[in-house]
């Protein structure tokens, strides 16, 4: 089978299920934030020297595809391929350790810091990405709301990772300030 097919040689794409819509379609859209996102979760884990993050975000590779998969699709009909809330709170339960090791933010932070972290602070904003998308689909078709909010808690569970990793790397965060004037 060739990697290749010609079809979307005209500015289409198919859905699951054989449906034809543009490539820009909100839909599309959506799903390829969700794709865009675990490309730069995999990026992270290339350099990740801690096996415990790198198990969580694999994980969470894998539910990106469910998600992805349930946004590809118009009307699922793979119940267990759906984001559910159980997800949500594995998500919430990693979010809650990896906070129980740095101390709340005082003030804004500088995505930054070590190689891990760094990545993380940018998968976070790809993250932010693929929700915002996630919503505008939902504006006009059928989501279900799991998908927006499994968005939100992983990019808060990235940013947590994010400030974990550099506490363990001993990198101070850099708070931001505002400009005087």
């Amino acid at each position: 089978m060739k990697l290749y097919t010609k079809r979307g040689d005209d500015g289409s794409t198919g859905l699951i299920g054989g449906k034809r819509v543009p490539k820009d379609d909100p839909r599309v859209a959506a799903y390829g934030e969700i794709d865009e996102t675990n490309a730069a979760i995999g990026m992270v884990i290339s350099v990740c020297n801690d096996d415990v993050i790198a198990d969580i975000l694999q994980r969470i590779q894998s539910d990106l595809f469910i998600l992805g998969v349930e946004l590809a699709t118009q009307k699922n009909k793979r119940p267990d391929l759906t984001i559910e809330d159980t997800h949500i709170g594995q998500l919430e339960r990693w979010i809650d350790e990896a906070s129980g090791e740095i101390e709340p933010p005082k003030n804004l932070i500088l995505p930054g810091g070590c190689e891990t972290a760094s990545r993380l602070h940018l998968a976070r904003t790809v993250c932010r990405r693929a929700e915002r998308a996630a919503v505008t689909l939902a504006k006009g078709q059928s989501v279900r709301r799991t998908a927006s909010v499994y968005l939100n808690r992983l990019s808060d569970l990235l940013f947590a990772l994010a400030r974990r990793a550099n506490r363990r790397a001993g990198i101070a965060e850099i708070p931001w300030t505002a400009p005087k004037g």
